[in-house]
């Protein structure tokens, strides 16, 4: 009976940015619970290893649309095709983001000369694109009077970059993690307070899923530092992350939202 709770058979789950590093590992959580999968990615955006394996495995369980998070008239047109096809979304996972990986040691500024674009491009993908994704999707679910709405945040919404991390890294200047990526991941934890409160009446949830460091090609001595200040004693396998979406996203936390759930070893309880 429990593990009924956690099944989403035919229910039908959107995921933006789903062809990247991290949207493979949502969707095939997905899948693997039962659902049919409408990934949405940019146009032409080149397409994971993981991604390539998961839709030969998946077949028609998985499909993919073209969309751009910060363009409306993209969203909707990506909305509508995935209706015609799959029918009406019950599970909405906001996936796409921009962050900043670690350089070769070019192109550096020091924190008062940071480019605001940066900072901009930030903002306007993973905040706005959440913005307008949830308008989109989520107005149709507290239409119909249910859906499951998770927003991936980070463990930078709730503290600062260790910036001793990237220390080893060389270079003229030395590399400085952004703030944007945690200010705008902050504000998608407070935005999902916001849509919770606003369509719980009409039986939509809306929750933040916030991972810690995933393992994916880091350097040596990042991997130590960090593995070093995490209380499990390491970076997260990617299978780590596909029960907490299949909890947030089904029924066995019907009685869930508004609620961030970090899923980070246990680094931000320090």
């Amino acid at each position: 009976m429990t593990g009924g709770l956690f099944r989403l058979d035919d229910q039908i789950a959107v995921v933006t940015g789903a062809c990247g590093k991290l949207g493979p590992v949502w969707v095939e959580a997905l899948v693997d619970a039962g659902a049919r999968v409408a990934a949405l990615e940019l146009a032409g955006a080149p397409v994971s290893a993981a991604y390539k394996k998961l839709k030969d495995t998946a077949g028609e369980r998985l499909r993919r649309f073209d969309c751009d998070v910060t363009d409306r008239r993209s969203i909707e047109a990506a909305v509508e095709a995935l209706v015609r096809q799959l029918g009406e979304p019950a599970i909405l996972v906001n996936n796409a983001g921009v962050d900043q990986p670690p350089d070769s040691g070019g192109n550096r500024s020091r924190i008062d000369q940071w480019p605001v674009e940066e900072f901009r491009r930030m903002v306007e993908v993973n905040l706005l694109g959440t913005f307008q994704v949830t308008q989109v999707v989520g107005a149709r679910m507290a239409a119909r009077g249910s859906g499951s709405i998770v927003n991936i945040g980070s463990l930078y919404a709730s503290v600062a970059p260790d910036q001793r991390f990237y220390d080893h890294l060389p270079g003229d200047l030395p590399f400085l993690k952004s703030p944007a990526y945690g200010a705008s991941k902050a504000a998608v934890v407070n935005m999902t307070n916001y849509f919770a409160t606003l369509w719980g009446p009409r039986g939509v949830r809306v929750n933040t899923l916030s991972p810690g460091g995933v393992l994916g090609g880091q350097d040596e001595q990042f991997r130590a530092k960090y593995d070093a200040r995490v209380p499990l004693g390491g970076m997260a396998r990617p299978e780590d992350l596909k029960g907490p979406l299949v909890f947030l996203a089904s029924a066995a936390s019907s009685y869930v939202t508004g609620h961030e759930l970090r899923v980070d070893g246990g680094f931000t309880a320090w």
